[in-house]
């Protein structure tokens, strides 16, 4: 029996956290454009849109991207801009949970951790995000323990706050760190790595 692989990889902005697509026409750039050395059967563990960026797992072991994606107990922490100088008010309503929209349902958010944080040092991002003078901008740091759907997005934009950019910095103790943009990296244990 073939032995497991496990990558890590800083995903760019414009890609989908996948390696095959039945759309016809996709404009978007796929996981597997990022190597040559992925293996048949590789999976994204969870997934970030195609306008997030940040760290993302990949792997061939469907068990180790259950436990990381369903187990419940792995944080994920994200830095994100937002439109507007945003308001101790939104961050306390962000911390105890917003209601947002999830599979055609109503749904509130687990509490989380939210804290104002400086303008972090990334570079800047393929497609420019619009700058201060069309008015100010804020960065929050939020971290989860679950993934809905699109979920930060959605519920920054529930506080009044939409999100102009998504980085994804940590999943459990594992950081994004300096790792550079579209690079991928092989490890030896995922679980080893986020505990």
């Amino acid at each position: 029996m073939p032995k497991h692989r496990h990558f890590i990889i800083h995903k760019p902005y414009g890609y989908l956290s996948q390696f095959i697509t039945n759309q016809k026409n996709n404009k978007h750039k796929l996981l597997g454009e990022l190597s040559d050395d992925f293996p048949e059967n590789t999976m994204a563990v969870g997934r970030l849109d195609v306008k997030s960026e940040g760290l993302l797992f990949l792997t061939t072991d469907g068990k180790v991207s259950d436990y990381i994606t369903t187990s419940g107990g792995v944080e994920k922490e994200y830095y994100a801009q937002l439109d507007g100088a945003i308001t101790a008010k939104a961050i306390d309503e962000l911390r105890t949970g917003v209601e947002i929209g999830f599979d055609g349902k109503k749904y509130i958010t687990k509490p989380c951790k939210v804290h104002l944080i400086d303008s972090p040092n990334f570079k800047a991002r393929v497609k420019k995000i619009r700058d201060e003078r069309h008015g100010p901008t804020s960065w929050i740091s939020i971290t989860l323990k679950e993934g809905k759907f699109r979920q930060v997005r959605k519920m920054t934009s529930g506080v009044g706050f939409p999100t102009l950019r998504l980085v994804r910095v940590r999943i459990g103790n594992a950081w994004l760190n300096d790792l550079p943009v579209g690079n991928v990296e092989e490890i030896d244990n995922l679980i080893e790595l986020i505990s």
